[in-house]
């Protein structure tokens, strides 16, 4: 069994600095009396204590978030039941699957989270309230937040709120917000020690966090620092991993192998062949033996035959964070506090596949010209048939593992900047207390990534090619794919393989204002509104190694993307107290809420929420609600360029494997004219999408129309508005 479960004893250790006796009481207990009549809850902007309990809210406190042992916010969140599947340490992958429709990249490294399985881009990730730049992992241009990027030593508690908000928050905020308070009134110091492992004492955790704090009569001062270190753990070592699909072999290894694969017609003869070369043979000739009864060098390829790519494989990706982050904040007066806070932050992470096969031929199906469309030359002194392998003829395709080359390895390094700054203020008028805010804030990912072990197919096309062209090449070196495992020498390889750097980084600019009272007051309470402006900026680039523009990497292709757009949006909330029996623990409430947002790229958006809260008693309550929200197009779906996935795809009218009948009808596979006993030769299909930056809204149907556009498309639709971006 695959046991991914931390020891008992991997606890984690807290040293406080003794000579600070303010640790004796609650780190974090006010440093003076509160006015309990205002206080902010996710999920609503009103700032007053009866409005707790009006929303469901899921609250993780710090001393329940340190129990757990954990070291990432995005795991601690992804324990939630509500959290869906999201990408943590566990996820092992950059450019080998492709690019996702949406142009936002594989986000290696990252850690997010996905509430209600609606998918991570549509939770809104808010820090203290404000929102947190999307994440960048160099592969594309990100639509979701990476919670490596905020230190969980700064916590002092997050707020889960699965309800759509977008009315109060905006478009982002589809499937739920996840609001995480930092840490402000600490006076002392404190070190955290963290160590874990696995029980076969691999993936070992480490981590250490600093916190220190002080506090006058009117400042507060909180600086925090954190290190963690966490170790792979390689899918070889666990039974259930060490195959492509448990408990099945080689049945779904890859059919290039370090031996090769050679699928071709001998244009001499007619004869196709399907053939691999005996284990062991180097240089081996071919005497135009067909069928399966051979007696050359070759048999005919099969199962057996496959490469296991699976354990090359990481079950747990290495990563180390660095971050630091401070926090300041000052009573200007009695009614007014100015407040400033700053975050660094620095990830390391690593990915790694298997080594990069080589596909060439149509069937090779990897959408690069230079693969597909290739000739392999009769005088390449290592082609062992005697004639050209030609992609426009008698080839059909060639899978070679240049096992020589390595593994693929693929090394993150992101660095995260954050600086905010506001004030927040309370004022009496008209005979009621006012809360107000305005808060400014700048954020940036950015991003580099390192390959290793990846090609250049163009490199590759030469030394396959004419040797008298390789040799007028400076640096070329003929190319032997046929001579089997160490066939590829030192030399070869360094005409082949490149390192690649990818970049990308993200931006959010922003300025938010806030507003709340209490209207008048009715026989159950008084009125309360909130009503606030924000406008945001965000800016966004992917820039692939120029190897990958240019079209010769043999990898996963892609183009660069950079674009940006704003909003402009305003809020109003209501809170109408309906009916209320204290003496009972009985009330009645009701919410409503509304957003106009206003994008530079589409034009304007209204969205609604309305909600009633019955609380039948002290200790039994029920909810109801109705909201419409929509999801805004991102810049990759807006400015992506053409990129590549690899995406497994199942021939119906394809014979599977171990001969087992197709799928499909057999009477539509004849009028589509496949031919009987047709088997598909790679399963691994690319296609090829991209952004469209047309996407417009359109009015409301009674059924969404197709999707369309240039360099492909993006539907997305709204709540329960039924409406399409096109």
């Amino acid at each position: 069994m695959n046991n991914l479960h931390y020891r008992p004893l991997a606890a984690a250790v807290a040293l406080c600095l003794l000579s600070v006796p303010a640790l004796a009481t609650a780190q974090d207990a006010p440093r003076s009396t509160t006015d309990l009549d205002r206080v902010e809850v996710t999920g609503t902007r009103i700032k007053r204590a009866e409005v707790e309990g009006q929303v469901p809210i899921q609250t993780l406190t710090r001393s329940e978030i340190e129990r757990t042992g954990l070291t990432s916010i995005g795991e601690v969140l992804q324990q939630l039941t509500g959290s869906g599947s999201a990408l943590n340490a566990k996820f092992n992958s950059s450019g080998n699957f492709g690019f996702p429709p949406d142009g936002s990249g594989v986000g290696a490294g990252s850690a997010q989270v996905d509430l209600r399985h609606l998918g991570a881009k549509r939770v809104l990730v808010l820090v203290d309230g404000i929102r947190w730049v999307n994440e960048s992992s160099a592969s594309g241009v990100g639509a979701a937040t990476d919670l490596n990027t905020i230190p969980l030593a700064i916590v002092e508690r997050i707020e889960v709120l699965e309800d759509g908000a977008s009315s109060l928050y905006g478009s982002d905020a589809i499937a739920g917000v996840v609001n995480i308070i930092t840490r402000r009134e600490f006076d002392g110091g404190q070190v955290t020690l963290n160590y874990g492992e696995y029980t076969k004492g691999d993936g070992t955790q480490k981590g250490v966090d600093l916190a220190w704090g002080t506090s006058g009569d009117r400042y507060t001062l909180f600086l925090g620092a954190s290190w963690t270190k966490q170790d792979d753990v390689k899918a070889s070592t666990r039974e259930q991993s060490r195959f492509p699909i448990p408990g099945t072999g080689l049945s779904f290894g890859s059919s290039a192998t370090p031996t090769g694969r050679f699928m071709f017609t001998d244009p001499n003869t007619g004869i196709a062949y399907n053939i691999t070369p005996n284990s062991g043979v180097t240089n081996p000739t071919f005497n135009g033996v067909g069928g399966c009864a051979r007696t050359d060098d070759y048999h005919c390829f099969a199962t057996a035959d496959r490469f296991n790519f699976a354990e090359y494989n990481l079950l747990l990706t290495p990563s180390e964070r660095k971050g630091v982050f401070g926090q300041f904040r000052f009573d200007i007066s009695d009614e007014v506090q100015w407040y400033i806070k700053a975050l660094a932050n620095r990830r390391e992470s690593t990915n790694q596949a298997g080594p990069e096969p080589l596909f060439f031929g149509p069937d090779g199906a990897t959408g690069n010209p230079l693969a597909d469309n290739i000739v392999i030359s009769a005088l390449n002194p290592y082609n062992p048939f005697g004639f050209d392998l030609d992609s426009s003829s008698n080839l059909s395709m060639i899978g070679r593992r240049p096992v020589e080359g390595g593994p693929r390895i693929f090394e993150q390094e992101v660095n995260t900047t954050y600086f905010a700054t506001g004030l927040t203020g309370l004022f009496q008028a008209a005979d009621r207390s006012w809360s107000w805010d305005i808060n400014g804030m700048y954020s940036k990912n950015k991003a580099e990534q390192t390959n290793y072990g990846s090609y250049n197919i163009y490199n590759a096309n030469i030394a396959l090619g004419d040797p008298a062209i390789c040799a007028a090449t400076p640096g070329c070196v003929p190319l032997n794919i046929f001579g089997g495992p160490g066939t590829i020498t030192q030399p070869m390889l360094d005409w082949i393989q490149p390192v690649v750097h990818d970049r990308s980084q993200n931006e959010l600019s922003l300025f938010t204002a806030n507003l709340s009272s209490d209207l008048f007051t009715l026989p159950a309470g008084p009125v309360s509104f909130a009503t606030g402006y924000e406008y945001r900026k965000y800016e966004g680039e992917y820039q692939p190694d120029p190897i990958t523009v240019r079209g010769h990497y043999n990898g996963v292709p892609s183009l660069p993307t950079s674009g940006s757009y704003d909003v402009n949006e305003a809020y109003l909330e209501l809170a109408v107290p309906i009916y209320a029996r204290a003496d009972r623990g009985e009330r009645l409430d009701l919410s409503v809420a509304g957003r106009y947002s206003d994008y530079s790229t589409f034009g304007g958006e209204f969205v609604p929420k309305y909600g009633l809260r019955w609380q039948v008693s002290n200790d039994f309550v029920l909810r109801t609600s109705y909201a419409e929200g929509f999801r805004a197009p991102s810049i990759g779906e807006l400015y992506g360029s053409a990129a590549r996935a690899d995406l497994q795809l199942f021939d119906p009218c394809s014979v599977g494997l171990g001969g087992t009948p197709p799928r499909g009808s057999a009477a539509n596979c004849a009028a589509l004219g496949v031919p009987v006993g047709f088997q598909q030769a790679n399963s691994q299909i690319s296609v090829t999408t991209g952004g469209n930056d047309q996407l417009t809204r359109k009015p409301r149907a009674a059924s969404p129309p197709a999707s369309s556009g240039a360099r492909g498309s993006a539907v997305m639709r709204h709540g329960p508005s039924a409406s399409t971006w096109k």
